[in-house]
């Protein structure tokens, strides 16, 4: 018999458990919990699990729409995307297993996320990632995006999956937290999706993967409390992942979907083990009973406790239909992966955890999921911010030349081309564009997807900076051609018991709300990471928005490249808005002003009309406009198609702020454009055109070679 530690005080503690927490177990058991139960309750009530602080607001978002199949409470959300065929889609944080340990917490990050998707029957196609750093002379710095992107490309490339987009940043408010959320979407027919709730009582739970080890044990309690000095004795709790392994158990778990065998199945993530089976109990109104000495384990004399909290990789779980299991096994054998019986589903709201016939746990299922403790945390609204005064006023081509080449604005290529953007043969466009798109196998029919938002709003105007987070998805996915679906978020914020911290996530939270809503872009999934602080000092807020959009035919796709000679059309209205622009932060270090206000139908209406105007034949190539404004955005085009622009003059405003609802649209015929746009109520104005070698912006000129050459050596140079 295992010896298990006396509970006390400090160890309650250590498992991140509050003393009225506490106090309610005891009150729910009416005893003391063993180790093993301690360690259970830890896992399910720990904030990266329950979403206590959280549940509250993500009840205020928009989930529902005629597109939906399948909202937030799976593994991953659900549209439908017409001839019979779903999108399943999601995204997910791994923060601070990567800021410990950069190429395995971002490796198994991908690997938790492209199960989340094949556990629901689909099969993935594309991948992105929106990372966040410290600045670049961070001593950490350079380790930490070396060993992330390492770690994606790994695994993804391995697994056999495009990467198509992205985002990368770099700030001050990262230095020692950094931010890795990653997405993955896959396709399933709407008629073969499986879901995680047990049903059916006495029926048997299967253990498939993987076997189990003490890599990960208190990941989960890990993510939800801050770092400190004591950081590096952490790294225990990472996991490690097999790429391969992960691609043998993904056809092996498509494979047992076709037998008929599967009754429900579930992704062992976070707590591993005990969320997952407490999550498809608690789904299906059912309790459970596992046998842990019939669990594969890989390392010798391993306690329940372990087994329970151990976040190994690439496992899942499944509810049988028996008849069925000769049939089910023989799929996992021919893999050569794990298949155990370890449990069956009971009637009594009970989680039932016994180990060589020794009962380990024995607690009501419902207080550990559905039931869990939930907070309405103090908050205080985010102070309007000041006005902006003593606006700078600057060369237009010096300071673009400056832009182009800073951390945060130059060319990803060094962290994409890393990564395998052509495996499967379908992706039609590659990273560096609005947003990365993938065909429909064997069909004309595609799927865009972007990533977006901008921190330094959401700090100064997390109401507005929510908005804007969501905008800017949409007007990357209409200036690619698609039609806007449906989103999912990774909220990462700092500590939730902050009164501060937590009125920037309200903000954020209602900002986005009001968005999905108006754009009709409903949240399906997602992601909440809290405690993002080192030493008490948290990151910006960074409500992460994953956004996918369809197109029917793939001649509704539009590119960033224009054609020598087409005139220059920007769509929307101009303010010169240089409150938290990227001009502010990047040439003069400031970070004053309020965000850019976002009108969400002066963005529905642009984006309708750029895609109607393409459909029409009225433009040839069309790009969003947000950080950098319009200096950046022709200077993106101008790059895409190696030809010179030239704009009319403006002040620094004109060309450098950042106001939202705009686009850019290279045309043949400027009159027929515009007068479209009049029609369709839209603010539009020829402002340039496209030929010659140079940037040119009113009086300011700059050659589009030193813009390239500037553009491209941004990011290798910090890496390497």
């Amino acid at each position: 018999m295992t010896i298990e530690p006396e509970i006390t005080e400090t160890l309650i503690a250590d498992h991140g458990l509050a003393p009225n927490e506490y106090a309610e177990i005891i009150r729910l058991l009416n005893r003391t919990p063993s180790y093993t139960e301690l360690g259970i309750f830890s896992a399910m009530w720990n904030e990266h699990c329950s979403y206590k602080s959280s549940k509250k607001w993500l009840r205020t978002l928009p989930t529902e729409g005629p597109q939906v199949i399948c909202g937030p409470g799976e593994n991953a959300g659900i549209i439908d995307i017409g001839d019979g065929d779903a999108l399943v889609f999601k995204m997910e944080s791994h923060n601070h297993p990567s800021y410990i340990e950069p190429y395995q917490g971002a490796a198994t990050g991908m690997g938790g996320i492209l199960r989340d998707v094949f556990t629901m029957g689909a099969r993935p196609i594309a991948a992105m990632n929106s990372l966040s750093f410290g600045e670049v002379s961070h001593p950490k710095t350079k380790s930490l995006i070396n060993g992330v992107v390492e770690g994606i490309g790994g695994y993804g490339n391995c697994f056999g999956v495009p990467t198509v987009g992205g985002e990368v940043r770099f700030h001050e408010a990262y230095n020692s937290n950094c931010l890795v959320n990653a997405f993955a979407a896959g396709l399933a027919k709407t008629d073969s999706i499986f879901y995680s709730a047990a049903s059916g009582i006495g029926m048997p739970v299967v253990y498939l993967g993987a076997k189990t080890g003490r890599d990960g044990v208190g990941g989960a309690t890990m993510a939800s409390a801050e770092f400190d000095d004591t950081i590096e004795d952490k790294r225990p709790t990472v996991q490690v992942g097999d790429p391969f392994t992960e691609k043998r158990l993904m056809e092996a778990t498509l494979e047992l979907m076709q037998t008929g065998a599967v009754i429900s199945i579930q992704d062992m993530g976070a707590a591993g083990l005990t969320c997952s089976a407490v999550e498809m109990g608690d789904k299906g109104n059912l309790g459970v009973k596992l046998n842990l000495e019939d669990v594969p384990i890989r390392a010798a004399d391993m306690t329940a406790y372990e087994m329970m909290l151990s976040e190994s990789q690439e496992r899942m779980l499944m509810v049988l239909r028996p008849e069925l299991e000769a049939k089910a096994k023989a799929v996992f054998e021919k893999w050569d992966l794990d298949f155990a019986i370890v449990g069956e589903t009971i009637a009594e709201d009970r989680f039932l955890v016994l180990h060589n016939g020794e009962v380990k746990a024995d607690l009501p299922l419902k207080a550990l999921s559905g039931t869990a403790p939930e907070y309405d945390r103090p908050w205080v609204e985010t102070p309007v911010p000041a006005k902006l005064i003593d606006a700078p006023s600057v060369d237009a081509a010096d300071a673009l030349l400056k832009l182009a080449g800073s951390p945060n604005y130059s060319s990803r290529a060094w962290v994409y081309e890393q990564y395998d953007q052509m495996v499967m043969a379908d992706t039609v466009m590659r990273p560096g564009s609005d947003a990365g798109v993938v065909r429909i196998h064997g069909t004309e029919k595609a799927v865009a997807f972007t990533s977006d938002v901008t921190p330094r709003y959401c700090m100064a105007n997390p109401y507005e900076g929510g908005k804007q987070a969501v905008a800017e998805a949409y007007r990357n996915l209409c200036a690619t051609g698609a039609k806007p679906l449906a989103t999912t978020d990774n909220l990462n914020f700092g500590n939730p018991e902050k009164p501060t911290i937590m009125g920037q996530f309200v903000g954020c939270i209602k900002g986005i709300g009001e968005a999905v809503a108006a754009l009709d872009m409903p949240i399906v999934s997602g992601n909440v990471s809290l405690y993002n602080e080192t030493d008490g000092i948290g990151i910006l807020p960074t409500p992460t928005i994953g956004a996918v959009g369809l197109l029917t035919a793939l001649d509704q796709m539009i590119r960033m490249c224009p054609n020598d000679g087409d005139a220059l059309v920007l769509i929307g209205k101009t303010d010169g808005h240089l409150g938290q622009s990227a001009l502010l932060k990047e040439l003069f270090g400031r970070e004053d002003g309020d965000a850019p206000h976002v009108d969400l139908a002066a963005e529905k209406a642009a984006g309708e009309f750029v895609r109607s105007a393409h459909a029409n034949g009225l433009i040839t190539a069309a790009h969003d406009l947000s950080d950098g404004g319009l200096a950046l955005g022709v200077a993106d085009m101008a790059m895409a198609a190696d030809v010179g622009v030239t704009v009319q003059g403006g002040d620094t405003g004109w060309f450098f702020g950042e106001d939202q609802a705009r686009y850019l649209l290279a045309t043949k015929d400027a009159g027929a454009l515009i007068t479209a746009a009049k029609a369709a109520g839209v603010e539009a104005a020829e402002i340039g055109s496209f030929g010659g070698s140079d940037i040119i912006m009113g009086e300011s000129k700059v050659a589009l070679a030193d813009v390239k050459g500037a553009f491209e050596g941004g990011i290798a140079n910090i890496a390497t």
